[in-house]
């Protein structure tokens, strides 16, 4: 691991300048995962927009109930809360959106305090040149009162090396240390995710995806690629990804053609686990 600043809450507020995304701050040495206590934290009626960060995690985890590597005093996990009522016709389009819109925060905050192109794997798996730096993970429910929350769990590979990563992990996992041998201040990084974090969901509430989704397609590297999707029940589907929904669904084109039809029919994936073939 490379020495890395400590995660202060006075050095991270120092430095934030959103208007109301982590104004609140739990900052832990260790926890077994921010998202479990960021739910615990909105069911006990916590205000709108707090963050919880930890140092390091004992039982992290990744989209489709996979652990992620949380070693302490070199990366970043963080899970933000979101209490804002929706109008029950968008809801659907928040919730569908805001893993997405989340992936192209982080995107544009590592490029911020990096300046590495960072491109998203659809939905939300951040990528530099085909390894994960980061992922994704969020979750939603019911507080006191019945009051609908999001939580959004954010981990980012700060300043790991490589052989630091699990025997497993390291042909497919990078760092921002990894890509250009510097250290980043993770309070900084931190304080740049947020800002961009709020700049989105604010944008996603004003004016809905029409912009969102843009810039999301012009950084998604799925887009164009021949890929393998493995569907929620196991069925696995191979094909051309040609686009991103409206819903923010992958729009697949089966390499074969369904019964009954005389050319393949796009699929709109809303959950599945995708793999870029190489070609």
């Amino acid at each position: 691991m490379q020495p890395s600043p400590p995660l202060t809450r006075n050095t991270i507020q120092s430095t934030l300048s959103t208007s109301w995304l982590g104004r609140r701050i739990e900052l832990f040495d260790s926890i077994p995962s921010t998202n479990r206590e960021a739910v615990r934290l909105a069911q006990a009626n916590v205000e709108h927009g707090t963050v919880v960060v930890a140092d390091s995690q004992s039982a992290g985890r990744g989209r489709l109930a996979r652990t992620w590597f949380s070693p302490p005093g070199s990366n970043l996990y963080c899970s933000a809360i979101l209490k804002a009522v929706r109008p029950p016709e968008r809801l659907t389009e928040w919730l569908s959106w805001l893993p997405l819109i989340s992936a192209l925060a982080a995107a544009e905050a590592i490029e911020a305090v990096s300046s590495i192109h960072v491109s998203v794997k659809w939905p939300n798996d951040l990528l530099i040149s085909e390894r994960k730096i980061g992922g994704i993970l969020c979750e939603s429910g019911a507080g006191t009162g019945s009051t609908p929350f999001q939580v959004i769990g954010i981990g980012l590979n700060v300043n790991v090396e490589q052989q630091d990563w699990p025997e497993e992990l390291r042909e497919t996992a990078t760092s921002i240390w990894h890509e250009q041998q510097r250290v980043v201040d993770r309070n900084r990084l931190l304080a740049q995710l947020l800002l961009e974090l709020e700049h989105c969901i604010e944008e996603l509430a004003l004016h809905g995806t029409s912009r969102l989704s843009l810039a999301y397609q012009q950084r998604c590297s799925t887009i164009g690629q021949r890929v393998k999707a493995i569907l929620a029940n196991g069925d696995l589907c191979v094909g051309v990804a040609e686009g991103i929904g409206q819903d923010g669904a992958l729009m697949l084109r089966p390499d074969e053609t369904q019964p009954g039809s005389k050319k393949p029919v796009i699929l709109h994936l809303r959950v599945a686990d995708i793999i870029h073939v190489r070609t």
